[in-house]
């Protein structure tokens, strides 16, 4: 990944920044009692998950559908990214109705642009995503009301060019349960000498959704420079806890991997939730009553290559268990509960061809066909959100999406080579 040059943080988000990393890098030292470690001292290979995790029950089972919240929450508008071109070069923020209808643009990105990783705030008001500039590479936090209209970019980190902001990077803004916090990656450094471009660090932030109070919350790279990268946080619904995907290089251990892992919001309780062996990465998402956690798996070779599948497993690691059928000739991306907790959206894509979305019902059955998009915009990384649908004159707003019986398969068409298209 081509990532921003020439960047740095002003003199007052320095200091701030540098303060709140040094607090959290003693709470992950008193993390690991016994290992004698110092602040900055502490390798990756001694951040370990508190227990094993479990091994995937046999794949294609079902898991446990988790129970409905108390009060059933209004499931409103769906969020995705969606490229606006068949090259996919440049990509936009759209929303969809709980059915599948209505598909809306909400960020107008500039040529070659890529619009992606959206969130909703908790009221369904704003939502929060990432833009990567053409001309640099890097991506800065963005934010646009659900109606469309006046996107802004929160102010970012780095500003006046020090060394500590090269090639500076922040994407996937994750709004709390309070809508107070967001929750971000955030990478900077050198790339990797040996000419792997990977970058030298990368690590979970947390900030207003101002920008302001910057806190530095996971420190995976901090002794261990191009060993991977974090991205994609996810909130527990409590705002006790937060999961993200770590992404390990050529470096890393195990090399060229991912698993999702859990931390919680003060810093403390790091580990892993998802063994290597699962590939599990992208943005996980939690059950409204924060039994469950669905996750994404992937294949070696290409972001976009099918096999992998949509799994869940509960927050302590145990009962990992499979959605979508094992094995597949399908591409699956990220997955997002609904906001009551009885279904599911995703992305899929057979092979050779486009994504779109679906929903599902939580236990992996009743998969309905949302979207059908054929001309190659590769709808992906949805969250469900409360937003209202607005509703055609005279005709009633829908709250949740069909479930069909069978799934419908999308018409095959070439798959570009763009990485990273989740």
């Amino acid at each position: 990944m081509t990532r921003m040059t020439g960047t740095g943080l002003s003199p007052t988000t320095t200091t701030r920044t540098r303060a709140n990393a040094g607090a959290g890098l003693l709470l992950l030292g008193a993390l690991l009692t016994g290992c004698g470690a110092e602040p900055g001292e502490i390798p990756l290979s001694e951040i370990r998950a508190d227990t094993p995790s479990a091994a995937p029950d046999a794949v294609g089972a079902a898991a446990g559908t988790p129970a409905a919240p108390a009060v059933a929450a209004h499931n409103g508008l769906i969020v995705s990214r969606a490229y606006l071109d068949p090259d996919h070069t440049t990509s936009a923020i759209v929303t969809v109705g709980p059915d599948g209808t209505g598909e809306r643009q909400v960020t107008q990105p500039p040529d070659r642009a890529r619009d992606d990783r959206p969130d909703w705030s908790p009221d369904g008001s704003t939502i929060a995503f990432d833009r990567t500039d053409p001309q640099t590479g890097g991506a800065r936090l963005w934010t646009v009301p659900a109606t469309g209209e006046g996107e802004r970019q929160i102010g970012q980190l780095c500003d006046n060019g020090t060394a500590d902001c090269t090639n500076e990077d922040e994407r996937a803004p994750a709004y709390s349960p309070d809508g107070k916090q967001l929750a971000f990656s955030r990478s900077w450094g050198a790339l990797d000498p040996a000419g792997k471009n990977q970058i030298q660090y990368s690590d979970l932030y947390l900030m207003a959704p101002d920008g302001s109070n910057v806190q530095r919350l996971t420190f995976l790279t901090n002794d261990k420079p191009y060993s991977g990268e974090v991205g994609n946080p996810s909130w527990s619904p409590d705002g006790k806890q937060l999961t993200f995907e770590y992404r390990t290089g050529a470096s890393g251990q195990p090399a060229n991997s991912r698993a999702v892992y859990i931390v919680g919001a003060d810093g403390t309780g790091l580990r892993q939730l998802t063994p290597w062996e699962l590939r599990a990465g992208d943005r996980a998402s939690w059950s409204p009553d924060g039994t469950q956690i669905l996750f994404t798996t992937y294949p070696a070779g290409a972001d976009n290559a099918p096999g992998g599948g949509i799994y869940t497993v509960h927050p302590d690691g145990t009962a990992i268990g499979a959605l979508t059928p094992a094995p597949s000739d399908a591409f699956y991306g990220a997955a997002s509960y609904a906001p009551d907790g009885r279904s599911i959206v995703f992305a899929q894509a057979p092979a050779g061809g486009t994504a779109d979305l679906y929903s599902m019902r939580t236990d992996g059955t009743g998969v309905a066909r949302l979207t059908n998009n054929t001309t190659g915009r590769w709808l992906s990384r949805p969250k469900w959100g409360t937003a209202t649908p607005p509703a055609a004159p005279g005709a009633a707003t829908p709250t949740t999406a069909p479930a069909a019986p069978a799934q419908t398969q999308p018409s095959a068409e070439p798959q570009s080579q763009e990485q990273d298209q989740n």
